[in-house]
């Protein structure tokens, strides 16, 4: 047991975001799990109950008010074994392309918005549309659906062409993948499981604005990255950067003090030009020390032992 949440531990801290977000989504459906199975037991069922439907997102805009969170921690929420298995197989398979061509930061913009938008389409479709207002006041809504969506949608989007080999299928183009999962969903809409599948259309029509927006120069990733690093902020110590000063001018006069100049005894490494330090700590005054990628710390912790 510990060895497997040692597992989990490193995959968090690899700082992966496709990662995390998998662990988190397997964290919080085996600890619901585990936590339901001896409540009820023990017949504090009813509220396990009560704990559930709260981190579910109601149809209901008079509950919503009283559990706003509700609209962020129902796409960390699974019912069933093939629920999240499928959900966290389709997230990792379609976050890899992503990733690999994009960035981990998009992935995490996508799951996000995508969540939301699934939410947000299917309070307004039970609420507006006839078909569900008999079932409109008590339904909830669970599930990384809508969030898995995004980026499937968001890689076929950005891929369309890129082909993978299916079990019995063989060779196949993500397009054609994305478009039979989003065509699936909109024929069962009115089906028993009608809000999860308007949430898959939630989250796939914001993959596809996501993307679409990416190529065109606009990045709605961004806001999502710097307020969970902001978030961040509160929960982990900041390192400590070699010397602090009053503002980030004069950061850069010492820097350039400390940077090797272009005579006198030569350096087997190669120094880091003055102007990239420069920039590097313009980072760190708009972004904070966090927002540094790693080599860009390691070049900052050199050129302070220059």
């Amino acid at each position: 047991m510990n060895s497997i949440l040692e597992d989990f531990k490193q995959a968090f801290k690899t700082g992966n975001i496709l990662n995390q977000l998998i662990v988190i989504n397997v964290v919080v459906f085996v600890l619901f799990g585990v936590v339901g199975v001896f409540m009820q037991l023990s017949g504090a069922d009813a509220l396990y109950q009560r704990i559930y439907y709260y981190l579910s997102l109601p149809s209901s805009p008079d509950q919503i008010l009283y559990q706003p969170l509700s609209f962020v921690t129902y796409m960390f929420m699974h019912q069933g074994i093939f629920h999240i298995l499928w959900n966290m197989l389709f997230l990792y398979w379609f976050g890899k392309l992503v990733t690999g061509y994009l960035g981990q930061n998009k992935v995490l913009g996508l799951y996000v918005f995508g969540g939301l938008m699934g939410g947000l389409l299917y309070v307004l479709a039970y609420n507006i549309l006839p078909f569900y207002a008999p079932v409109a006041a008590n339904s909830t809504l669970v599930g990384a659906s809508g969030a898995v969506l995004a980026v499937v949608v968001g890689a076929a989007t950005f891929q369309p062409n890129f082909t993978v080999h299916l079990f019995l299928f063989g060779p196949i183009k993500i397009k054609y993948i994305a478009a039979f999962v989003v065509l699936s969903s909109f024929f069962r809409i009115t089906g028993s499981n009608a809000g999860g599948e308007i949430a898959h259309l939630g989250g796939a029509l914001m993959g596809y604005v996501i993307i679409s927006q990416l190529q065109k120069g606009n990045d709605w990733s961004k806001p999502v990255v710097q307020f969970i690093a902001w978030v961040k902020s509160f929960f982990v110590r900041q390192p400590k950067i070699y010397v602090s000063y009053k503002n980030k001018e004069e950061s850069k006069k010492t820097w350039r003090k400390k940077a090797p100049s272009s005579t006198g005894s030569t350096k087997k490494k190669t120094a880091t030009p003055q102007a990239e330090i420069d920039a590097i700590l313009d980072k760190i005054s708009e972004k904070g020390y966090d927002a540094l990628s790693k080599e860009e710390k390691q070049k900052l912790f050199n050129a302070s032992k220059d």
